[in-house]
């Protein structure tokens, strides 16, 4: 018996790569390069042709949350990267990320008192701008679908993380663009820190390119809280955070 052995030529093999890329369907996915939205950009990557756009909206970190946007992008494939800056947050303050006379607060000695209140690294209505960036990009691309990792559940009750926020802004979007079938998506938003640690790890997440902490560049400080929330979920989730810390 003969084998019939078919001999590819480099053309044909990238028009063949070229069509299967074509069958994927676009994404735009709201990156800020946290850990939330690492495993996010790992989900989204996975099923489409991800089209991230970044935010510095005067954040204390904004050099350093960059920085990891590109890492993550280009680890879990990003097609494009969107940089964006948005002066307004650091024009009216009223946030510790965006204004200088409001320090970073430590969290709560008692962990479970997280989220109890809206804190004051509350950024006022801030997905909602993001957002409205990406539904906007997604409607030139032709993406049916935003991602963004917002989380409810062990976060620090920021209004703009709850599922209701989302199901509002999903009827605001299908109002608002010109076909109405692009649909906001928030896959982690229900998941425990822990959780989405686990989901991270199963999916190869780039997490020792992420960075979370509301004040540090070099060192995350381990204690303001999102870094504390996420050193529980790492903890929790039995697995070591890869990234460094000043009190470690």
């Amino acid at each position: 018996m003969q084998v019939r052995q078919t001999l590819w030529s480099q053309a044909q093999v990238k028009e063949m790569m070229t069509s299967v890329e074509q069958d994927r369907p676009r994404a735009v996915l709201c990156l800020s390069g946290g850990m939330d939205s690492c495993v996010c950009a790992a989900l989204a990557a996975r099923d489409y042709d991800v089209y991230a756009v970044h935010f510095s909206y005067g954040q204390r970190t904004q050099t350093r949350e960059l920085l990891a946007s590109q890492d993550v992008a280009r680890v879990v494939g990003v097609r494009e990267l969107m940089h964006l800056k948005i002066d307004l947050f650091r024009r009216i303050g009223g946030s510790a990320l965006t204004d200088p006379g409001i320090a970073v607060p430590k969290a709560p000695a008692e962990e479970s008192n997280i989220g109890a209140e809206v804190p004051v690294t509350y950024v006022p209505f801030r997905n909602a701008h993001f957002l409205s960036a990406a539904v906007s990009w997604a409607e030139v691309l032709g993406a049916k679908k935003v991602f963004i990792g917002a989380v409810e559940q062990d976060s620090s009750g920021y209004p703009d993380c709850r599922p209701a926020y989302y199901d509002a802004f999903n009827q605001l979007v299908k109002m608002g663009t010109k076909e109405g079938d692009i649909q906001v998506e928030t896959p982690l938003i229900r998941l425990k820190k822990s959780e989405i640690v686990q989901l991270g790890v199963e999916l190869g997440a780039p997490f020792h390119v992420s960075w979370s902490c509301y004040s540090g560049e070099t060192e995350a400080c381990g204690v303001c809280e999102s870094c504390v929330l996420r050193l529980r979920a790492f903890r929790e989730a039995g697995a070591i955070d890869p990234i460094p810390y000043a009190l470690s």
